[in-house]
C-alpha cells in the first residue's frame, strides 16, 4: 500500500493508516494521574500502575504538574513497560508546569508497549523545594 492509505480493521473496530512501514491505528492519548492534586510529590517507584490494552506505538510522552516546583532542580519521571522506555528521563524544570519546555528533552529508547504489559510511573527526583503537586503523564501514539 501507499503511504497514507487507510482501511477499516473489523477485528479492532478502528480505521488504520499505513505509514510506509506498518499499519497504525487511531491516534490516542493515554493520560494517567500519578498523584492527587494537593499533596506534595515524593520520589519512589510505581507511583502509578496500569495494564496496557492493545499494542501501542509511542510517538511522544509528556508530563504536567498542577503546582510547579519553586526551587532549583527538576521533577524527573521514568516510564517502565516493564523496563524503562526512556534513555533520557522525562523532566519538568522548576517553576514550570509541563515537560514540553524542559532544558533537557527526554529520549525514547523503546517506542512500542506490548499488549497486556504492566506500565509503571516512577518519580526519580523532585525540586529542592519539594512543592510539586498533581503529576500527570501522557503517552501519545497509535495502536498497532
Amino acid at each position: 500500500p501507499n503511504e497514507g492509505t487507510k482501511c477499516y480493521d473489523k477485528t479492532l473496530g478502528q480505521t488504520r493508516t499505513y505509514n510506509g512501514s506498518k499499519w497504525l491505528g487511531d491516534y490516542r492519548i493515554v493520560a494517567l494521574a500519578c498523584s492527587d492534586e494537593t499533596t506534595a510529590l515524593t520520589t519512589g517507584t510505581a507511583k502509578a500502575t496500569f495494564i496496557n490494552i492493545g499494542k501501542f506505538y509511542i510517538t511522544e510522552v509528556r508530563a504536567s504538574l498542577t503546582t510547579a516546583g519553586t526551587t532549583s532542580g527538576t521533577t524527573t519521571i521514568d516510564i517502565n513497560a516493564p523496563t524503562t522506555i526512556l534513555s533520557t528521563k522525562l523532566s519538568i524544570d522548576f517553576t514550570e508546569l509541563t515537560s514540553t519546555t524542559a532544558a533537557t528533552p527526554y529520549v525514547l529508547s523503546t517506542t512500542t508497549i506490548e499488549d497486556d504489559a504492566i506500565v509503571t510511573i516512577d518519580i526519580y527526583a523532585i525540586t529542592t523545594g519539594a512543592t510539586e503537586t498533581g503529576l500527570k503523564v501522557y503517552l501519545i501514539g497509535y495502536f498497532i
